[in-house]
């Protein structure tokens, strides 16, 4: 990975975060997109290899095809793409769901995702290499109570995945999705829309999955010879079985 570029989007925390500093540890270039800017830029600051901070923010079409558009010559040729900006909210039934969050999820996990790709596999497709991993999840193999929706854009995600390798045939342009189970993230506190105790709660039950353990995988499929395409690895954590069996260790 040394001197290659990577873009990783939602890269302000959690699973994001977690990429930059594994990329950065084996000496890549990174494009760091987020809405939060300034944590980017605390961010960059403790990496130690070139960085390039974005302020974007992935629902937005016209400022991702204008951003990525105006890029600097030097970072213009993305190596690998990381689709890591996502999100839920809330775990309402789909008759009771706010069509708000819906919307949300949608723009951010399927539109967010499509808008990236569009934008930058052209160049990848010209020069013949590059890699897009995409951040799936269990929830795009299983449906959980509450999580329709949510689920739905994750079941996008792995199809958008699969058809995407498809339409790569005859390149040497490779693509694969890491989908992990339970991540000790911001994202149960964005699910609840700030609510630290219900967030709090979630974790438990069992030591769920760390973003470093999402990041470890992300750059294992980024980083196989160049024959090699990872299509597809799930990560649970060990007492998680499927999205709604577990064990209740506790987390001691």
């Amino acid at each position: 990975m040394k001197d290659k570029t990577v873009l990783i989007t939602g890269a302000s925390s959690g699973i994001g975060l977690a990429c930059a500093e594994a990329f950065s540890r084996e000496g890549a270039k990174l494009i760091l997109a987020a809405r939060r800017k300034d944590r980017l830029i605390d961010l960059a600051e403790t990496l130690g290899t070139e960085t390039l901070p974005l302020e974007l923010d992935v629902r937005d079409r016209a400022a991702v095809e204008a951003t990525l558009a105006e890029l600097p010559e030097a970072w213009s040729h993305i190596d690998v793409l990381v689709n890591n900006a996502g999100l839920s909210r809330g775990l309402e039934t789909v008759y009771e769901g706010d069509h708000t969050d819906w919307e949300e999820m949608i723009d951010t996990n399927i539109k967010g995702l499509l808008w990236l790709t569009r934008a930058v596999v052209p160049g990848m497709v010209a020069r013949d290499r590059g890699h897009v991993i995409n951040i799936g999840s269990v929830s795009g193999h299983d449906v959980y109570p509450g999580g329709a929706v949510y689920c739905g854009t994750k079941f996008a995600v792995h199809a958008i995945t699969t058809g995407l390798r498809i339409d790569l045939k005859g390149t040497r342009v490779r693509c694969s999705t890491v989908d992990p189970g339970m991540v000790e993230s911001e994202f149960s506190l964005v699910r609840f829309h700030g609510d630290d105790e219900r967030a709090d709660g979630v974790y438990r039950n069992f030591p769920p999955l760390q973003p470093e353990d999402v990041a470890e995988a992300v750059l294992f499929c980024a980083t196989r010879p160049p024959h090699v395409n990872i299509g597809e690895m799930i990560l649970w954590p060990t007492d998680q079985k499927t999205v709604t069996i577990s064990h209740p260790r506790g987390t001691d």
